[in-house]
Formats: structure tokens, sequence, C-alpha cells
């Protein structure tokens, strides 16, 4: 392409590298060896969420070289920059998962402020934590730029004993090793094979999930999202995506031309049939606010519920992202779900062509099982229920994917952290048939809305993960199975349902009907609510804090701003 058919007289560049008054900005860019030529063309950030905090990141510097050489052959100017990433599987069960979720809505504004303040055209964006892929889709959205999303792609299976493993196995193991099931020797060797690799968790968890999104709402490009860290393909879809966005800018192809309400619920579709993390009905409303599209936690569920569960993926199921990439890829999911009516086909994607027309030569393989034909479903609805009900008025959400039972009953038995909780498992010092509540975890009250895996892991390792439920205002790892249900709202901290309850309350949970109901009537919890007294957090003071003050309830996405609907102007008409 062309370069200099693009003109700049519309694009944000033109405010740093166009005319006389703009020579002491150019210099800055001559400082760093670009030409006069390359200041001329459009300029193309280059996001990456590299670390050294995990192997999910530690890929993605090395994959971005390979997309600014596809920005540069397709003449524009790439401009590499990075931001935070905060890596569930280290913060998880501690303190640190506060920060996690906080990190997503930092990770867009800190993208946003960069492209604004450097006037850039375009954004490829590089992502592989859980948080770090809505954080850098979010981005995309609210800014809207001609944009491109790559995964960094996930991690290979370990091997533990002739048997594949992921982290879950590891996070299970731990609740084996305390009722002396295993050895301290069996946990060491699970722990150092389960990661062999560089990239993301590998199962159906939420950054495989988010990356099953990011192609099905079309920001990413086919088969892109699949491939595993360590292929050499990968650089094929970095390149590709390099040059593609410079295509976009030609085409002036922007994020909110792609996701629309129809998308979002192409990208719901994948996230059931996948049986993906429940975290996706907390990223989606977040992306759709960026677009300013009411798309909330019970949009999401009305979309799970008539979707066919159809990838055999983990944690509920037998396979792993490089399973299904080896099997056919996204793609493959995707290409089912349209013939059988389960995807909108009309909708624009970054390749420049329709979903429709980018399924067109997807061919079904019979020589594999990781995916099912959508009308011969392992169940026939999503692996990913809404609940709502006199417990959750604002809705809660549960992964059903790999369950047999999908309905519960059983006293409460409350517990104000997910540390109080997590003791009395290690102590087994809770019983069988009980709900576990774990409450003041959401995303005001936490706050940060913390994922339990620590927990909710230590009992499937102790055995007891279908003898019990549990529910939390807080937040579950894609990782997570068994009968827990998260995004509790309104959240304790607000006075909801959750925080009025006491030990012993009967709670019945219907993932059949999508039901969450507490035996307690409307008077009683009024008379609760009258005695309720707030509680003050240990976080008076900085980012987290700063959080707590702007976030909104988990239903609308635990968005921290007012969205498009209050903007007056967008960045890419700057």
């Amino acid at each position: 392409m062309d370069a200099k058919a693009i003109s700049k007289a519309k694009l944000p560049s033109r405010h740093v590298t166009v005319g006389p008054a703009r020579a002491p900005h150019r210099s800055y860019l001559y400082a760093m060896g670009l030409s006069a030529d390359e200041i001329a063309q459009p300029l193309v950030g280059v996001a990456t969420c590299w670390n050294e905090a995990a192997p999910c990141n530690i890929s993605l510097m090395r994959q971005a070289q390979v997309v600014k050489k596809g920005v540069a052959a397709a003449n524009g100017t790439p401009r590499e920059f990075t931001t935070i990433t905060v890596t569930d599987g280290i913060a998880m069960g501690h303190q640190g998962m506060k920060a996690s979720l906080v990190s997503r809505d930092v990770i867009a504004d800190s993208v946003e402020l960069t492209m604004r303040g450097h006037c850039y055209d375009a954004m490829v964006g590089l992502a592989g934590c859980d948080k770090s892929l809505p954080g850098m889709m979010m981005a995309m959205v609210r800014l809207n730029v001609p944009s491109v999303f790559i995964y960094g792609g996930s991690i290979l299976p370990g091997t533990f004993r002739g048997r594949q493993i992921t982290v879950q196995d590891v996070f299970e193991a731990v609740g084996q090793h305390s009722v002396g099931s295993i050895s301290d020797d069996d946990l060491m060797e699970i722990e150092q094979a389960a990661c062999p690799s560089a990239g993301s968790c590998g199962a159906q968890f939420t950054a495989n999930t988010m990356a099953t999104v990011a192609e099905a709402i079309g920001l990413a490009l086919p088969y892109s999202c699949g491939a595993p860290a360590p292929y050499e393909m990968r650089d094929r879809f970095n390149y590709a995506s390099g040059e593609k966005v410079m295509e976009l800018i030609a085409k002036q192809i922007r994020p909110r031309d792609i996701v629309t309400r129809k998308a979002l619920e192409n990208a719901a579709a994948v996230v059931a049939a996948s049986g993906g993390s429940t975290n996706a009905a907390l990223h989606l409303p977040a992306i759709a606010h960026e677009a300013g599209i009411d798309f909330d936690l019970f949009d999401v569920a009305e979309i799970f519920k008539k979707t066919p569960y159809i990838a055999d993926l983990k944690p509920g199921g037998k396979y792993v992202a490089k399973d299904m990439f080896e099997a056919g890829g996204i793609p493959l999911l995707m290409k089912t779900l349209l013939e059988h009516g389960f995807l909108h086909g009309d909708c624009m994607t970054v390749t420049g062509r329709t979903i429709a027309e980018n399924m067109e030569h997807v061919h079904w393989n019979e020589e594999q099982d990781v995916v099912r034909p959508a009308n011969n479903p392992i169940t026939k609805t999503g692996g990913v229920v809404g609940l709502k009900g006199n417990l959750a008025p604002e809705g809660a959400i549960v992964k059903v994917a790999g369950m047999k039972n999908l309905t519960f009953s059983g006293p409460a038995r409350c517990f104000d952290s997910e540390e109080e909780c997590f003791a009395a498992v290690s102590e087994r010092s809770y019983k069988e048939g009980e709900v576990l509540v774990i409450r003041y975890e959401g995303p005001k009250g936490g706050p940060g809305m913390r994922e339990m895996l620590a927990t909710t892991a230590a009992l499937y390792g102790q055995g007891m993960g279908d003898k019990v439920a549990l529910i939390t205002d807080g937040r579950f790892s894609g990782a997570t199975r068994g009968f827990c249900i998260g995004h509790v709202g309104p959240e304790a901290a607000v006075c909801g349902p959750i925080g009025l309850l006491r030990d012993g309350d009967m709670i019945t949970i219907d993932a059949v009907n999508g039901t969450i109901d507490v035996a307690l009537g409307d008077d009683e919890l009024a008379a609760r609510a009258k005695e309720w007294k707030p509680r003050e957090t240990d976080y008076q003071s900085g980012a987290i804090w700063k959080y707590a003050q702007t976030v909104g309830p988990a239903r609308d996405g635990a968005v921290t701003h007012p969205g498009a609907k209050k903007e007056t102007h967008c960045y890419a008409d700057i």
C-alpha cells in the first residue's frame, strides 16, 4: 500500500508532524532516527503488555517487532510502547488479586493517554494475560482509530506422569495436598511440569475466552488468536496484522464500525459455545460501554441461554487451546455456529470483510472431536448461565460446562473475605451441603472484585467440588469449576442482599431456570437492611482507593467512566 495516498488532513498525527509550528515536535522524532518520509507517514501505535511477571506476556516484545515490520512494509511508521499487566495466576489467593480487575481499566486508560498524547493514527494492540485483553480492546473502541488486536498466544500444556495438565491442576493439587492425597514431592513435580513454555494459561480460562471473543467480535484476524505463543507461525499473524492496520487507515474502518450490538452478541455466543470464563460477562459490557452500546449481564445471559455448548475444552472438558487450534481454530467453532444460525454473519471485521465472508473458506474437520457440530452439542444451552432472584436482583453468573447437577439448595455459611473462607476450607471446618458465601469482595467493597480460584480449587482438590456451592459478589477464575456463582449484585458493600445473609439462611440455586434465591421474605430483608452498616476497607489511599470511588456495578461491567454516550468528541476525530 502506498502511504502517500493516505492524506494526513484528518489524521491525529497532523497535530505533531505537519506545518512549521510542529518543527519542535518533529525534532524529537528525528532524534529517534526517523526520516522525513517516515514522519510524513501515518504513525501507528504498537501497544504491548510485555513484562517479566509471567509467561503470558514474556513473548510480546518479540512479537511486537514483527508487527512493526508489517506496518513499515505497508508504508506506515510504527511507534512501540508498553503498558502494565497484573497476572492473575500470581496475584491469586492473596491481597494482590485486588489489583487485577483494576488493571483492566488502567491498561485502557494508559493506552488512551499514550495515543492521545502523541497523536497516533492507528493502533495494533498485543495482550497476553486475562485483564490485558479486554483492557486493550476497550482502549481501541474508546479511541476509535483503526485498530487490530493480537493475542500473544496460549501456553503449551504440561505433562504429569502421562497426563496433560495446566495451572488449574496445580491449584487443585494444593487441595489434594491439604488432605494428604498427594505428597510434597508430587506437588513439586506438578508445579514444575504444569507450565512448560511462554504463553497464557492453556485451557478456556479468561485469557483464551477473551481471545476467542477477539476473533468473534471482529477485532482480530481469523486464526490469529488460536496459535500458541511458542509457534513460529505467530509471526505470520503479527506481520499480517501490521500490514492490515494500514489498510484499515486507508479504508477508514474503525473499531465502532466493527463492535456493534450484533458483534457483541456473536462474542457472547462463542463464550457460551466454548464453555468460556464467567469473566466475559464482565468484560463484554465494559467493551460495549466504550462504544455507547447498552449490553449488560442480562443481555449476555440471554445469548448464553440460547447458544449450544460445543467445544470440549478444559476446565470442564478434555482439551486445551492448542488442541482446538490444531483441529481448525476459532474459525472452526464460528463456522458451525454460523451455519446453524447462532452467529450474525453480516458483521464487519478487521479483514475488511464480514464474518460470513471470512467463513466462506473454512471447512469442517471430521477428523477431530474438540468441537462438535452446533446441531450435535455437548449440551443444548451454553456453558455459562445467568441467574437472578431475591438474592441477586442485579444478576449473578455461573459456569456449568462439565457439571452434572444444575441445582443446589443448602444453608448459608457466611464469610466476609476470601481469606476467611480459604482458612475454613484449608482446615476443613465446613460441611457437605453448605452454601459458602464470600462477600465484601465486589468491585467497590473489595475493592477490586477478586477471583476465588484458590478457594474453589482447594475444594475440588479435597473432593468437595460438587458437594458444596459457593457464591460471591467477587469473581471466579476461568479455571474455576464446580457450583460457583459470582458477580452477585448488588454487592454487599452497597447493602445488597448478599450482605444481609446470616449463617443458616436457606439458599436455592437453579441453573436450569436461572434463579438464585434465599428463603427470606421482603419484610425480613428490609428489616435486616435497616440494621446493616457500611464497612471501611483497608484501602483508603492509592490506586485501589481511587478505583473504588468511581467503579460501577458488575452488571454493567464494573466500568469507571461515563463511556461513549457522554462523549463530546472522539479521539479519532480530533
